[in-house]
């Protein structure tokens, strides 16, 4: 055989193998944890906690004298029709008649006892419900591009609802490696939660909160990931070989 040819055989061949070797890692892979990771105690967390309204929650309230006999009266009201407002970056809220009210790290009850009592001037026995529309987790899933926010329609919702609402956990997932992401971002804790075994039910009534970032790890498809990688390296060396023989047959 030309020495030629021998030196192109063993270029393609170490180029075959390079990809190989950088085909192996799954650069997709987000929230990585060495082996030994210390993550907290899941037996540790409350069975229920309320929320407690933060910036940027957008809120509905309803403000009605009499103790709400009003709701009672009208189905106008009991449509849920209220005032729409944002929490600013100071933890304010602007009302009418109150005007600006702080209600950051407030429970929705607090929050509410809060208006009551500020209302009092004005009104005769005033009822106060709050709503906050936009709490939400994070869930991803462990399929690549299926990211989803999970709006929390009830209180207490739990892992398994979430888990649920999402289409349950994929092929692709790990169902022993659910991870939990809680509080703030940079110093959060994470919970590692298994729900492979029946025995682990009782952790999926874990009640989620707003903000939670739900993780669930996914078994990496080396083979997938060396046809997805080293499929145009092959093409190109197949066009170079190609063209080299070519160019013999020419000469």
């Amino acid at each position: 055989m030309p020495t030629k040819t021998i030196v192109i055989y063993k270029l393609a061949a170490f180029l075959l193998s390079l990809m190989f070797i950088s085909s192996c890692k799954n650069q997709a892979i987000m929230f990585k944890t060495k082996r030994n990771y210390p993550f907290e105690d899941v037996s540790k967390l409350p069975d229920t906690r309320e929320y407690k309204i933060s910036v940027n929650d957008e809120l509905t309230i309803q403000i009605n004298p009499n103790k709400g006999a009003v709701l009672f009266e009208s189905l106008e009201q009991i449509s849920g029709k209220g005032i729409n407002t944002t929490v600013d970056f100071d933890g304010m809220i602007k009302l009418p008649i109150l005007g600006r009210i702080h209600i950051a790290n407030l429970t929705v009850r607090e929050a509410e006892l809060l208006m009551e009592d500020l209302l009092k001037t004005f009104y005769v026995d005033p009822y106060v419900t709050l709503k906050i529309q936009n709490k939400r987790v994070i869930l991803f899933s462990g399929a690549a591009g299926n990211a989803r926010v999970i709006p929390l329609q009830y209180e207490n919702m739990n892992l398994l609802e979430v888990l649920a609402i999402a289409g349950g956990i994929p092929q692709t997932g790990k169902a022993h490696r659910i991870k939990l992401i809680r509080g703030d971002l940079k110093n959060p804790q994470i919970f590692l939660i298994d729900l492979s075994r029946i025995e682990n039910l009782k952790k999926s009534d874990l009640i989620v909160q707003g903000d939670d970032i739900i993780y669930i790890d996914f078994r990496n498809d080396y083979a997938q990931n060396l046809l997805n990688r080293i499929g145009p390296t092959i093409g190109l060396i197949n066009l170079g070989i190609t063209t080299f023989f070519f160019i013999n047959l020419l000469n």
